[in-house]
């Protein structure tokens, strides 16, 4: 099990991910509802605050230097949601200062005979198309470069790879590709000045290079559907006829299928482009009768259901984004305002998004979000500013599931992070 630090810490992904993975050593935040929600689950985790003051406590070995450093440092500066003031912004001079803390942590480990520390980085997209190249100084903090690095074109790519005084891996990844009904890209970074070049935590190769024959036999796609209230169950490649009403066992609600198993390799270590939950997802929908029905088979939270909290007989939900609600029409918001895929669109610290069918038009609820970000329901639900906990505010906790990470990509990151160090060892 490796250990970590994690700095911009928040209502910390990472370590709901990487429960069973790896052990925190400390956390760094300093918004106070993030905060309460450390101490709420974390008691025995102190929390150090300011991250800028990190690097001169690691030298002085005030606190430990772990294996691990993972922190996403405020993407405010950089998003194309706001003002996009990037490096001229404090907030991203933050991802400067991660450098520091790294390099602190490297001293010390160093000279205590350890492995280079490992970072892992997480931020919006918008931090490759800055016009001060703000990431092409950050890949140049981290390769201990004097000068900023460049990228090939007018902005850096989606993935890409740097080799100097550490190797450094980007890529980005889009969460509803891992098992949730969000879209949500963002960019993970995972630099080491280890020996062993870590693009393996972040890459994969679909086949053995060298190797024409395939890697296995591809499974059928076999899935299973439900009728009429879920009564009965069957294991089948062809799903049951839907019909309006009535169904096989009369019991007046009918049920539509949803299966996508678009990609043969099937892998827990495999980041696949098609489909959610490894690309063999299995949804099924319950149009008409219960409340609470979309079922997916994996284990994690289920997200948005075709009809959560809306009451009987309806059909399914259609994503409002939040930056429409409340506006005239003439003022609008980004793209068209809505969307029927089933997948909601990316959550922000400032937008709380909505539901609609053809009855009600409401928000969604905070354990909702939760959901679209792969916790644990009621994970933000805490006794807050001496109150207790049922009567926890709203307001914080969609800020704080807006500002962090997917759980389920993180997870993907932190399983391919202990192979790498297993194989280092």
């Amino acid at each position: 099990m490796f250990t970590y630090g994690s700095i911009c810490s928040g209502i910390e992904a990472a370590s709901v991910a990487w429960k069973g993975l790896g052990r925190p050593l400390w956390f760094s935040e300093i918004e106070p509802f993030p905060c309460a929600v450390l101490a709420h689950h974390f008691p025995e985790i102190p929390n150090l605050g300011d991250m800028t003051a990190l690097p001169e406590k690691i030298l002085n070995r005030e606190i430990p230097a772990p294996d691990v450093l993972v922190g996403g440092t405020p993407c405010q500066a950089f998003s194309i949601a706001g003002k996009r003031e990037s490096l001229n912004d404090d907030r991203g001079n933050l991802t400067l200062a991660l450098i520091h803390i790294l390099e602190a942590i490297d001293y010390v480990r160093f000279n205590d005979g350890k492995a280079p520390c490992i970072l892992v980085w997480e931020n919006v997209p918008g931090v490759l198309s800055t016009k001060d190249n703000a990431f092409g100084h950050f890949l140049a903090g981290l390769a201990q470069e004097y000068q900023p690095l460049q990228p090939t074109g007018r902005k850096w790519t989606n993935s890409g790879y740097v080799h100097s005084k550490r190797t450094i891996v980007w890529r980005t990844l889009d969460a509803q590709y891992f098992g949730l009904a969000q879209r949500r890209k963002r960019v993970f970074v995972v630099a080491s000045a280890g020996r062993r070049s870590i693009a393996q935590i972040l890459l994969e190769q679909k086949g053995v290079s060298g190797n024409i024959e395939t890697g296995g036999n591809t499974p059928q796609n076999i899935t299973a559907y439900a009728e009429s209230s879920f009564g009965a169950y069957r294991q089948s490649n062809i799903g049951g006829t839907l019909k309006a009403w009535g169904g096989c066992l009369s019991g007046g609600s009918e049920t539509f299928i949803v299966h996508g198993t678009q990609d043969p390799i099937i892998s827990q270590t495999t980041a696949h482009c098609l489909g959610r939950n490894n690309g063999q997802e299995n949804v099924l929908f319950d149009i008409s009768h219960r409340s609470d029905v979309a079922r997916v088979q994996n284990d994690i939270t289920p997200t948005l259901t075709a009809r959560m909290g809306t009451g009987g007989n309806n059909i399914p939900c259609i994503a409002l984004a939040g930056n429409t609600i409340g506006r005239k029409p003439n003022n609008g918001g980004n793209g068209n305002g809505f969307d029927e895929s089933g997948v909601s669109y990316t959550l922000t610290s400032t937008d709380v998004h909505a539901v609609a069918n053809n009855v009600t038009v409401r928000k969604l609820t905070p354990v909702e979000c939760e959901r679209l970000q792969g916790f644990p329901d009621n994970w933000t639900k805490i006794p807050y500013r001496n109150k207790p906990i049922d009567d926890c505010p709203d307001s914080p906790r969609y800020k704080a599931i807006g500002n962090s990470m997917a759980v389920p990509v993180m997870k993907w990151i932190g399983e391919r992070l202990q192979i790498y160090l297993t194989q280092a060892s």
